[in-house]
């Protein structure tokens, strides 16, 4: 009696480790939504609109870092799972209850930033001299290269610009 007793809670341990475990998961994928700040990615409310077309010359290019935005699901897969993987693995009774507070504000700390590193992307800050004098700097994803002395086109629409060959 006392061995299924055992063996029920350990399936019943299973079992709610890999519901979390699957609800985790949902999270993360949801909080990966695609977006993007390339010259070449028109998002469906930008396209087929008029856009005004500037010219000039790259006076400057720099490397930057563009952050995305922060939904929340990292902290949340990361504490579930960091609950769930040290509650039922270190001690019993109120020490798997510690445990498991401690495991899901790691988990949660380590999801977050994980979350931070796959939202950032690799960008550039491209400094252009309009024909009229003006200057602009547009910051944008890294998919073309720009060299100072170039000649670019500035294609804005509202209050996106874009800087194309």
């Amino acid at each position: 009696m006392l061995r299924n007793s055992v063996r029920n809670g350990a399936r019943n341990g299973i079992r709610h480790g890999g519901i979390a475990i699957l609800a985790a998961t949902t999270l993360v994928t949801a909080g990966c939504s695609s977006w993007s700040n390339s010259n070449s990615v028109y998002s469906p409310g930008q396209a087929q609109r008029e856009q005004t077309v500037r010219y000039g010359v790259v006076e400057g290019v720099r490397e930057v870092l563009i952050q995305g935005q922060q939904t929340g699901a990292g902290t949340v897969a990361g504490g579930v799972l960091g609950g769930v993987a040290a509650g039922s693995t270190i001690g019993g009774g109120n020490g798997a209850v510690a445990a498991g507070l401690i495991g899901a504000v790691l988990g949660g700390l380590a999801g977050s930033a994980a979350e931070n590193r796959l939202q950032q992307r690799r960008g550039i800050e491209i400094t252009v001299r309009l024909d009229n004098g003006e200057m602009r700097a547009i910051t944008q994803e890294a998919d073309e290269v720009f060299r100072p002395g170039e000649r670019v086109r500035l294609l804005s629409s509202g209050g996106v610009t874009r800087v194309t060959h």
